[in-house]
């Protein structure tokens, strides 16, 4: 008797799905098992790579994952710096939302209805000539995807005053075991009923389902923005005047600080004229018209009385081109040393006066180079370790200084990272910071969402292979 041949899991999503959405040519497998993340970690090129377009295509795929057992790993723009998007088993699939790139935006409601497929810049463009106004702004903004942002809770510069995407995320459809749908949320500012499943779900790197569309806050565009640009002699007055700022009871929107090195490296990139100094703060100030210009006078004042130079934009160009070189910073290393491990680490503001000389520390102690830069308004640094990659040696000395840059961080109350997430590079170090008991919390929660561990294996909290 002739046995039935068995069909092989890609065929079956082959045939639930259509061949124009699941596509298995090497060239394509290959393609999608890479995602910015800049240092070597472990990856595999996947089984298929799978293009849904609707929330009905994501329902049967992780159907039929869940049936035969495929691991999923779901990707966005591939933008992400700690590994969260790239495939680690073989007989997984990669999940593309690029094709599910749809949005709808409530100009009364001051809401939008998004697909996770849609470019931030885009979308961020599209609300503001209505008006309104979307703030989360990684750097990656003009490519990244804000279903990856969501995933990721992404940040950037103007988090400070705005806060990350989660502040923006109202509620959700996600596709979670044996491909239930998941709804959390409404369209409302005020909703108080049960636990915050949003929240949960934002941030959780895609290891608890498939986001499918979420419903996005949306604020009143601000009239006017002006840059001004504080340059400094003395590294230890940064910090001192960052707190000078806040303590005026000034809000800037962005507040971002270079070290020597990382203006160094960007003039070298794409010189705009920064000068040569210890440091610099790149400030910006949003609101009225009126508001705008009285921070600023506030801010030279302040500085100015602590024997710190204030440049202010003259012109739209201007403004332009000092964020460029802030924009600039993550390939501009790529000049001073071809490896690079970027730690996004946070600090509470009260420390970073003593925090920022504690880091450079530890890399002259492993001989190091080491730039830092980031959103030092919110202690969101960061702290970049360079070295050759041909020089193996030197590589396991960055590998180590890392161990060291997350224990300084977490003494002093901090985090292991403000925007990019754990992935599968900050694994190790989630521990460290939830503590045992927290830790087996997390597990829990990724087990009874996803008791098969399908969904992303591997990244953020270890629960079996993968």
């Amino acid at each position: 008797m002739i046995g039935v041949l068995r069909k092989k899991p890609v065929d079956k999503l082959t045939e639930v799905l259509g061949k124009e959405k699941v596509k298995t040519s090497p060239v394509e497998r290959k393609l999608y098992s890479y995602d910015a993340t800049p240092i070597p970690i472990e990856r595999a090129v996947p089984s298929a790579v799978v293009f849904p377009e609707t929330h009905q295509d994501v329902s049967l795929l992780v159907r039929v994952c869940y049936e035969e057992n495929i691991p999923i790993f779901p990707r966005g723009a591939g933008s992400g710096l700690t590994g969260g998007a790239v495939p680690t088993l073989e007989k997984g699939i990669v999940v593309s939302f690029e094709r599910m790139n749809r949005f709808e935006v409530n100009v009364d409601n001051a809401t939008a209805e998004v697909q996770p497929g849609v470019i931030t810049a885009q979308f961020q463009e599209h609300v503001e000539k209505l008006g309104l106004f979307y703030p989360p702004d990684p750097s990656s903004y003009k490519y990244s995807t804000l279903g990856g942002n969501i995933a990721e809770n992404a940040g950037g510069p103007r988090c400070l005053k705005y806060g990350v995407t989660r502040e923006y995320v109202l509620g959700l459809t996600a596709v979670i075991k044996e491909g239930k749908t998941l709804k959390t949320g409404n369209p409302v500012i005020k909703d108080v009923a049960g636990y915050d499943l949003t929240k949960l779900m934002v941030g959780s790197e895609g290891t608890l389902g498939l986001i499918t569309s979420a419903t996005l806050k949306l604020i009143p565009k601000p009239k006017a923005r002006a840059t001004a640009l504080a340059l400094f002699e003395d590294l230890e007055k940064v910090g001192q005047a960052v707190t000078k700022i806040f303590t005026a009871g000034i809000f800037p929107s962005a507040l971002e600080f270079m070290d020597a090195e990382a203006i160094r490296a960007v003039e070298d990139y794409k010189p705009v004229g920064l000068p040569k100094v210890e440091a610099l703060l790149l400030i910006e100030v949003d609101g009225s018209e009126q508001g705008v210009a009285e921070d600023l006078r506030q801010i030279k004042e302040l500085l100015s009385s602590m024997g710190i130079q204030v440049r202010t934009a003259g012109s739209k160009e201007e403004e332009e081109n000092l964020w460029s070189a802030r924009k600039n910073l993550g390939p501009a290393l790529g000049n001073l040393r071809s490896g690079k491990i970027n730690e996004d680490v946070v600090i509470p503001r009260i420390h970073l006066s003593e925090a920022i000389p504690g880091y450079r520390a530890v890399a002259q102690k492993y001989g190091l180079l080491m730039v830092i830069f980031g959103h030092i308004g919110d202690g969101n640094l960061h702290v970049n370790l360079l070295y050759d990659k041909a020089n193996r040696e030197e590589e396991e000395r960055a590998e180590r200084a890392v161990d060291e840059i997350f224990e300084l961080t977490l003494r002093y109350g901090g985090s292991i990272t403000g925007e990019h997430g754990v992935g599968l590079t900050k694994r190790k170090f989630l521990p460290w910071q939830f503590g045992e008991v927290g830790y087996e919390l997390l597990r829990g929660i990724k087990l009874l969402f996803d008791p098969k561990n399908l969904f992303n294996p591997g990244k953020v909290v270890q629960v079996g292979p993968g």
